[in-house]
């Protein structure tokens, strides 16, 4: 098995949706998580919160630069994320697909590099 990331992308500036079409939506987040449990394909989720919470940490002359805020301003953003295992990417993608309409934004599938 391989470990795929499936990324959520959300758009910068979006408003929330209202509470009810929240509450349906994470309604078939959770369905979409227990479906990869009981598929054996669960590895990890989460949401992010956004990137004017972050805090960016840059090397600079042998040091360690602290900064608040993005690294970069975009149209879009890492709003969170699901680690999977899947046979292949094609697997990979048929997850990502379910994930996009279970949350309705975009979700980016890419392999992930393990580390040995």
């Amino acid at each position: 098995m391989q470990h795929y990331l499936l990324s959520v992308i959300q758009p910068a500036g979006g408003e929330p949706p209202p509470p009810d079409e929240l509450a349906e939506i994470m309604r078939r987040v959770e369905a979409f998580n227990q479906e990869l449990r009981d598929a054996g394909a669960w590895v990890f989720a989460g949401g992010l919160h956004g990137p004017e919470t972050a805090t960016v940490l840059r090397p600079k002359d042998g040091d360690v630069l602290i900064t608040d805020g993005p690294y970069a301003e975009g149209k879009e953003y890492l709003g969170g994320l699901c680690l999977i295992q899947a046979p292949d990417l094609d697997a990979a993608l048929e997850w990502g697909r379910k994930a996009a309409l279970a949350i309705t934004l975009p979700v980016e599938v890419r392999p992930f590099a393990a580390t040995h």
